[in-house]
């Protein structure tokens, strides 16, 4: 299916590699002007230059989503820069420090929670803002199955991702008779920079035993979770808002 976002303007947190940037090259190819924001800025900023140097609209932007003073500046960025605000992927996050919950540090709490929980209320708060002033707009947070399942060793990650899929329910309830759209994607195991990071940590074991658990027997791509987020944001969803869509090979069937 292709879509359509021509005189459209969407936000994509994270976007300078994997799925953010997988995301933020399919809103630009269906006509969207694109803001690509990532904490590594310079990533960005080369990310969105390849686009304008293919023809499409975009900026990169320098943003941290633990820092609230960031994400406002980010979102206002984009609506000076295009003059409007119609999709945001809310995707950017990071991965815990395996270990039991009592083993578990204050310190990696904390940061997986500014990141993957509060990172995506401020974009959200922010976004929200622009969006009920101009009357219209679609979000997709990224949570994950994390959001969905429990995971040994991983309950900062999963805790955070659990809090997104609330923070979307509440959202779209709040919106839905203003004519914005609030709904999640839990996308599988996706080969990313994050997967490869994994690896390099001695997780690689456990990542070849989730494959074996996925139902179509292998990992998923990030264009896959793209064209997710492209459906949920585009007209062909209209009646759609408050879900959280499992992209995961039918992992969660089990």
């Amino acid at each position: 299916m292709s879509f359509s976002f021509e005189n459209q303007v969407a936000l994509v947190t994270g976007a300078a590699s994997g799925i953010g940037l997988a995301t933020a090259k399919a809103f630009a190819q269906a006509g969207a002007s694109v803001a690509l924001a990532d904490v590594n800025g310079e990533a960005a900023r080369a990310a969105a230059e390849e686009l304008v140097r293919a023809g499409f609209k975009a900026i990169g932007i320098r943003c941290d989503v633990a820092d609230v003073d960031q994400v406002e500046a980010m979102v206002k960025e984009t609506v000076a820069t295009f003059g409007r605000l119609d999709a945001a992927f809310n995707n950017a996050g990071i991965q815990n420090i395996l270990a039991e919950m009592a083993d578990a540090t204050v310190d990696d709490y904390d940061k997986v929670m500014s990141v993957n929980l509060r990172g995506v209320w401020s974009c959200m708060k922010f976004e929200l803002l622009h969006m009920r002033r101009q009357g219209s707009g679609t979000i997709v947070n990224c949570s994950s199955l994390g959001g969905l399942v429990g995971g040994a060793e991983r309950a900062n990650y999963h805790a955070a991702k659990h809090g997104v899929i609330g923070l979307t329910k509440s959202a779209a309830l709040e919106y839905a008779a203003r004519n914005i759209r609030v709904n999640a994607v839990c996308p599988g195991l996706i080969w990313t920079p994050m997967a490869d990071q994994m690896v390099a940590a001695g997780q690689g074991e456990a990542l070849e035993a989730m494959v074996k658990s996925v139902p179509m027997g292998r990992h998923g791509r990030p264009e896959e979770i793209a064209d997710a987020v492209l459906w949920l944001s585009s007209n062909t969803s209209s009646f759609v808002t408050g879900q959280s869509i499992s992209v995961d090979g039918g992992f969660v069937m089990r």
